[in-house]
């Protein structure tokens, strides 16, 4: 009994001051934006963007990226689609798009030289190609599905809460039970580690972007000298943001549930070897923070749910201390946030008719949270080696 009583008293001074720094953040989110609403550029705002989307080998994706761009309003001076060279008929996709609207370009970057990862080389490039007389580049995935009014909606916020950057979260489209149980659980991942969406960050270390949908200020990027600070980082969004936050520009992360849509990856699979790389976020953290935040999950996400029915056993067999009534305790409350966090992120993803057969499993993504941080630490022990097709 004393071996266990320790135990518990190990196990609460481990998980106590974990579990306030979880609802430090989370109760943050009580105060966040609201998510943004589709808007219409007014006159004076005609022509002041310019969209950038880096490409390779995306011609199964990109269709409803480009539509999505086609129904943006008169302030979209241009969209340059910078391709890298791809097999598979993506170019000829853009210059279907590009006879219908002369607002698309198709360019081709450069080779890729030494020391830089293909995205961040493409938008780079395609910042450089740009007009000087946006006042706005806007970055944007080419697996994104961007709605009506999206273009619009992200300048007013930033203009009127006066952010230098500003990205957005989108709508997550997901079409199998796999994926429903699975990527919710390594989105929680975030959630823990950073604030939510639409929180007003103040600390350029724990700063969140996301470069599906990211808005920078002409002018800043170029004080930035481009996408030169994240030209080797394979979460290049984070990377340059933090940057430009530590240079005292205003960074900002807002909700776009409703003007952006993302299908990300197909299958269980794709999901955990893509995404997965790239969510420790090593690349724009220092290995103390890093670790730091995995040894938060692992207290605060991954064990609970493999503590709780142990404790209970424990608990039910007559062992009946104070400490280990505690830990039950405290156990019980960080599984019963999980769960009520999935209907906080339930906005967060999209049910398209007939293609959401598996959705029921997205109730069941807490079971999934002890692979999603076993993800995060096995990717936080190496660098990637191959993205999208590319080997660096």
């Amino acid at each position: 009994m004393l071996e266990l009583a320790l135990a518990c008293s190990l196990l609460l001074s481990l998980q106590g001051p974990a579990t306030l720094v979880l609802m430090s953040r989370l109760l943050k989110g009580a105060n966040r934006q609201r998510p943004l609403e589709p808007q219409i550029a007014r006159p004076e705002q005609a022509g002041q963007v310019s969209i950038v989307v880096p490409t390779l080998n995306e011609a199964e994706r990109i269709g409803p990226c480009l539509q999505g761009l086609y129904q943006q309003d008169t302030i979209v001076r241009e969209i340059l689609v910078v391709d890298s060279r791809s097999q598979d008929g993506t170019g000829d996709k853009v210059l279907q798009m590009a006879a219908q609207d002369q607002r698309f370009h198709l360019l081709t970057d450069n080779p890729l030289p030494p020391g830089w990862v293909g995205r961040p080389w493409a938008l780079n490039y395609g910042f450089e190609q740009s007009s000087p007389d946006s006042k706005w580049i806007l970055g944007i995935d080419a697996d994104t599905q961007p709605q009506p009014g999206l273009v619009a909606a992200v300048v007013q916020a930033a203009e009127t809460h006066g952010y230098d950057l500003l990205s957005l979260s989108p709508q997550f489209i997901l079409k199998t039970a796999d994926e429903w149980w699975l990527q919710p659980a390594l989105l929680m991942t975030l959630l823990y580690r950073f604030d939510s969406s639409g929180v007003r960050q103040s600390d350029p270390e724990r700063v969140m972007a996301n470069g599906q949908c990211f808005l920078c200020r002409r002018a800043v990027l170029e004080k930035l000298g481009g996408y030169q600070s994240a030209a080797r980082s394979f979460c290049d969004d984070v990377t340059l943001a933090r940057y430009a936050a530590q240079q005292g520009f205003r960074v900002g992360f807002f909700d776009g549930a409703k003007v952006i849509r993302v299908r990300m990856y197909e299958g269980f699979g794709e999901t955990w070897r893509e995404w997965g790389r790239s969510l420790d976020l090593k690349d724009a953290t220092t290995p103390t923070q890093l670790w730091g935040d995995v040894a938060l999950l692992v207290l605060v996400q991954c064990l609970p749910g493999l503590l709780v029915p142990v404790l209970a056993l424990a608990w039910g067999l007559g062992f009946d201390f104070l400490t280990l009534q505690g830990a039950l305790a405290l156990n019980l409350a960080l599984v019963a946030i999980r769960f009520a966090l999935l209907v906080a992120i339930r906005p967060s993803y999209y049910r398209a008719p007939g293609e959401a057969t598996g959705a029921w499993a997205f109730w069941l993504s807490p079971f999934a949270d002890v692979l999603a941080v076993i993800r995060i630490i096995l990717s936080a022990q190496k660098q990637p080696k191959q993205w999208r097709g590319r080997t660096y």
